[in-house]
Formats: structure tokens, C-alpha cells, sequence
């Protein structure tokens, strides 16, 4: 399960991860970033927060995830990874050959510092 807040003022979208994502998580993103996309041609930054990352509960829902990224990566120019899980560090690495946008991996006790970045650039 996805809960998104989009902040419109600095063009970040937070998205907090509770429990596997399913396909329909990636419906009520874009729903929510999408007329912002539109509208302002991108956003600042996506900051992924969970403390583990839990994965997917089918294959449907990975595929969904994919999907996203691909039709999402080039309207974002950072996406941070805020996490503890060790796979922040292995998406952070792989995503710099899939996507446009600059990621980087923080610890999930550096949410604050994950907005920074993403403002500072």
C-alpha cells in the first residue's frame, strides 16, 4: 500500500510505503502526479520513504511498478531513495541505468536531508 502527498509549492511528491505495493498503487500515483506533470511539465523530486522496502504482492504489481518508471522517468529530475532496507543501495546503483533522474540513497532517518537535496539542485 502507497500514501502519496504531493507538495505542490516545492514540486515534490512523497510517497510512503506500508505493506507490498500492489497494482493499484501505481494507478492512485499517477493520479495524483500526473495533472501536476501537466500542468508545470515535471517535477522537482519523488522521495520514496519505508523503513524496509516490501516488496510485491504479484507479479502484476511489479509489472505496474516498471511501467511507472518508464513513463514517469523523464518528468522527474531526482528521486530519493529513503530507506534502511539494503536494497536502497542496489535501486540507487540500477536506477542510473534506467532512468534520467539523478537518485541517491539516504538513510531512513535522513528524510529531511533527502528534501534538501532534491531543492538545493
Amino acid at each position: 500500500m502507497i500514501s502519496i502527498e504531493l507538495d505542490r509549492e516545492a514540486a515534490i511528491a512523497v510517497l510512503q510505503l506500508q505493506g507490498e505495493l500492489r497494482e493499484k498503487d501505481f494507478d492512485l500515483i499517477t493520479k495524483v502526479i500526473d495533472p501536476y506533470i501537466i500542468e508545470h511539465g515535471k517535477l522537482n523530486g519523488l522521495i520514496i520513504n519505508t523503513k524496509d522496502f516490501p516488496g510485491w504482492n504479484s507479479l502484476g504489481a511489479m509489472v505496474e511498478h516498471f511501467k511507472f518508471v518508464k513513463s514517469h522517468e523523464k518528468k522527474l529530475t531526482h528521486v530519493a531513495l529513503v530507506t534502511d532496507s539494503p536494497i536502497g543501495d542496489l535501486m540507487g546503483i540500477l536506477a542510473k541505468f534506467f532512468v534520467s533522474a539523478d537518485v541517491k540513497h539516504f538513510d531512513y532517518d535522513e528524510f529531511t536531508k533527502a528534501q534538501e537535496w532534491i531543492l538545493e539542485k
